[in-house]
């Protein structure tokens, strides 16, 4: 709380450089209650100069919350806008913070955000409109994306994604840091259980009755369907959401951070984006996690501390009040040369660097540490095996995540252990690299693997080794035999049969430096950044058993596992 104090301290001291147009003075706030199409009201606070009216229209800034007013913190960042010549209304959304009707996560956002833009659109003090906001936010924003009324003129969008499975799942693996604990702390009432408890808790479709004490129907839906093809995330809401990248016909910035939980689901949405949608985007990363805050522990680099205020303020006001057209494309902050990035489009072109497996005799060129195990230019001729004993009971904790929130401490790229720091993480370190090479892009595992049981988990972390020996984290992910390959539905697997996995990464755009080395740590949990594998077939959250599994990761020969850099 002292650092979240401090960070706001600063922002307002910069937000005080920026010249005003208006004084505390001049401005007039009102809190309405703006019916919606069933009859239902919602809390709506308005800030404006007192002077707008329908001789003096003014541009105006919409949120929509599900999470209060915070105090005065909105209100206050919102009398800033108004200040400089933006009208600013936030809403909560129904169910919270006073507005009528029922707290039902997502689904009324679309209806009601049409009846406010609608509502605004009419009112003759308003000259156009920007829609902005964070997280739940900007889902707020993104839902109404087809449907925006002709003064609607510009979007700020930040750390978001709309492609929702991805953001709930990886390859049937659940991420609970995120969404369980999202779960618990908006299920409509307190919840006091412990959060790991609950993760751990089996069977998981249990859990909101069980220890929490609520009935959270939209939480079982989500822990119950994995597969990508299951109707439950092609239809209705989630389908919806979805497609609205394609729909951009205005000014957007999309905004994200490489360490941010919602950035897979945010580049699938770009991804999906038509050539028309991208020419009015903007698509900014940085090296921050959802709070927009810089995670990089071993790396120099320029103040990455992401001000919430002016961004936003300088892209409305070049839209809304200039009426100057944003810039469009990519701008991304590279890790490891401590500079942005711009280009036309992402991901650059690129070409691969492949670094096989090897299991072999222990080499100079590999810290003693490590076994032996190497990442080596040319695959082993013939086939080498490693083995280890994966048990649910004893999950390797995430540090050093992507898609954690609750876990923040976690999140970014942080100090790693030692090689092989634990019998179920098995280690393999590449020789120095005599340049440095720009990884832009997935970084991937294609891994040759077998099992005693019938479906269960390999987790990769590729990390890069300073010259002095310390390993930071660029990338982690996931896979199950259930799911390898990324399949939208669940596959069988027969016990000790050898087939290839593909784990997959979010993409980084991140600099090795010359001298040093790369290394993936490979083990079958991550937890609570996802949920954990109990080595038993069928839907995770109905589990209410767990048994060890033998692992065995196969090198060389006809099986040459390999970890994939996507190189610029």
């Amino acid at each position: 709380m002292a650092g979240q104090a401090a960070h706001r301290e600063q922002e307002m001291q910069l937000i005080a450089q920026i010249p005003a147009l208006y004084t505390d003075e001049d401005l007039e706030t009102a809190e309405i209650w703006l019916p919606m199409r069933d009859g239902a009201k919602m809390k709506t606070v308005i800030v404006k100069p007192r002077t707008a009216d329908e001789n003096n229209p003014v541009p105006a800034l919409l949120q929509r919350t599900p999470y209060g007013l915070q105090g005065d913190v909105m209100v206050g960042t919102g009398r800033e806008f108004a200040k400089r010549g933006l009208a600013y209304i936030v809403q909560c959304c129904r169910g919270t913070d006073g507005s009528e009707g029922t707290w039902e996560p997502n689904v009324n956002e679309r209806n009601d955000g049409i009846d406010t833009l609608n509502w605004m659109n009419e009112q003759p003090w308003i000259e156009s409109i920007g829609y902005f906001g964070g997280s739940y936010l900007a889902l707020t924003g993104w839902i109404l994306m087809d449907s925006l009324p002709e003064k609607v003129k510009a979007m700020y969008l930040s750390v978001y994604g709309t492609d929702r499975h991805t953001s709930a799942y990886c390859d049937g693996l659940f991420r609970q840091d995120i969404l369980t604990a999202w779960a618990m702390s908006n299920a409509g009432r307190p919840v006091t259980a412990d959060f790991v408890d609950s993760a751990l808790y089996r069977p998981q479709a249990e859990v909101d009755r069980a220890m929490w004490d609520a009935d959270l129907p939209w939480y079982r839906d989500w822990i119950t369907h994995t597969d990508r093809s299951d109707p439950y995330w092609a239809e209705g809401f989630w389908a919806l959401l979805k497609e609205m990248p394609q729909h951009v016909r205005i000014p957007l910035v999309i905004e994200e951070g490489w360490y941010d939980h919602h950035l897979g689901s945010a580049l699938s949405g770009y991804r999906s984006m038509s050539g028309e949608s991208l020419s009015h985007t903007l698509f900014r990363i940085g090296a921050w996690n959802h709070g927009s805050g810089p995670v990089l522990d071993g790396h120099h680099c320029e103040d990455l501390r992401n001000w919430s205020f002016r961004p936003v303020y300088e892209f409305m006001k070049k839209v809304l009040i200039d009426h100057e057209t944003p810039g469009t494309g990519v701008l991304l902050y590279n890790i490891g040369e401590d500079r942005w990035l711009e280009a036309p489009e992402w991901p650059v072109p690129e070409k691969e660097m492949k670094l096989y497996l090897s299991a072999g005799s222990p080499e100079k060129s590999a810290p003693a540490k490590s076994g032996g195990r190497r990442l080596t230019k040319e695959a082993p001729v013939e086939q080498e095996m490693t083995e280890y004993i994966y048990d649910p009971e004893d999950p390797v904790y995430s540090h050093g995540a992507e898609s954690c929130f609750r876990s923040q401490w976690e999140v970014g790229s942080k100090l790693q252990e030692e090689p092989d720091y634990r019998p179920d993480v098995v280690s393999f370190v590449s020789e120095p690299f005599a340049e440095p090479v720009r990884i832009a892009g997935r970084i991937k595992a294609k891994l040759f693997v077998s099992s005693d049981a019938e479906d269960t988990a390999f987790a990769v972390r590729i990390s890069e080794v300073f010259p002095d020996g310390r390993a930071f984290n660029i990338r982690s992910g996931i896979t199950t035999l259930g799911y390898r390959g990324h399949s939208d539905a669940r596959q069988t697997y027969t016990p000790g049969e050898v087939v290839e996995a593909e784990v997959d990464t979010w993409d980084i755009l991140w600099t090795v430096g010359a001298g040093s080395r790369l290394r993936i740590d490979i083990t079958s949990s991550d937890f609570p950044q996802y949920a954990v594998h109990p080595n038993y077939p069928g839907v995770w959250a109905l589990q209410d058993k767990t048994k060890p599994a033998r692992q065995t990761i196969c090198s060389g020969g006809d099986t040459p596992s390999a970890v994939v850099l996507p190189v610029k």
